[in-house]
């Protein structure tokens, strides 16, 4: 198996994993602070693993690095228990579908903390998501298994997507570090952020409980990382944003045939019209930049 083989191979188990999370979350059973609580447990102990086996606790980090990564850890753990509450209110397909705006709330991050152009195509592929958007808001979501405001729920998909981008903006200055390192010092900081919260008198009850709160936090956090990390070093970066996109559809087919939840017309256009307007800013420039050199 060729190194360009094995990295789309790793890529696209990474992201299919990705997109099954919805899935184990709501099986779960378990509030979003106790889910993305033991998520940390776990992939802390996977992730430390992972950076013993790679050798990343040998690198340097600085004391400003290592508050930079506490930083993005908060963003991050904001980021989960915002998506997966967003699950119970406009479902896992949805929720995932309109998370994908986050290209476009770390391209603004871009302009006004890293100085980045703002050209006119950044700007009408936004407007083409905000479209996307709007098509998806049109029709409530009707799954079995959500109820509430469903305002609400794209508000907390909308802040889960600002923690992503701004998680992404501080590991942008974290070039020199590890990035399991990085990633196993999110999880432990999310541990020490949501114990005060986390329900620790109740435990989860059942080995089935039990056995979903594991499989997020050894397979869709610790696994899917050493995926996706040996991915990016094997694969060019236009590959990389292409493959990306496995998350969504999985995550729409999950909900579907796992979760009996099926999209009214207009919400799939306005899937597919947010999904081809995040390829324009992601992915086309970079071959557009490939092919002019």
């Amino acid at each position: 198996m060729t190194t360009h083989i094995r990295g789309v191979t790793e890529m696209t188990l990474a992201m299919t994993i990705s997109g099954t999370i919805g899935w184990f979350v709501l099986a779960s059973a378990q509030p979003a602070i106790d889910v993305v609580f033991w998520r940390c447990v776990f992939a802390a102990i996977a992730l430390m693993l992972y950076c013993y086996v790679t050798g990343a606790f040998s690198a340097r980090v600085t004391g400003r690095q290592f508050m930079i990564a506490i930083l993005g850890g908060i963003a991050i753990v904001l980021n989960w228990l915002f998506l997966f509450a967003s699950y119970r209110y406009a479902s896992v397909s949805i929720s995932t579908a309109i998370y994908n705006v986050q290209p476009f709330i770390l391209l603004g991050f871009g302009v006004f903390i890293f100085g980045e152009k703002f050209s006119l195509a950044k700007v009408g592929w936004l407007a083409v998501a905000f479209a996307g958007l709007l098509l998806i808001l049109l029709e409530r979501p009707t799954a079995d298994y959500i109820g509430g405001s469903y305002a609400w729920g794209v508000t907390l998909v909308l802040a889960a997507a600002t923690g992503w981008a701004i998680a992404a903006a501080t590991t942008k200055y974290l070039s020199e570090v590890p990035p399991q390192l990085i990633a196993l010092i999110h999880v432990v900081t999310g541990i020490f952020i949501l114990l005060p919260f986390a329900d620790l008198t109740n435990l989860p009850s059942g080995g089935r409980t039990w056995a979903m709160l594991i499989i997020l936090g050894v397979f869709h956090t610790g696994l899917m990382y050493a995926l996706m990390y040996s991915a990016v070093q094997r694969l060019p970066t236009h590959l990389q944003g292409t493959l990306t996109f496995i998350n969504p559809v999985i995550a729409i087919l999950t909900d579907v045939f796992a979760l009996g939840h099926i999209l009214h017309w207009i919400q799939i256009l306005g899937v597919v019209v947010i999904l081809i307007s995040a390829a324009g800013t992601t992915v086309l420039p970079r071959l557009m930049a490939r092919r002019s050199a």
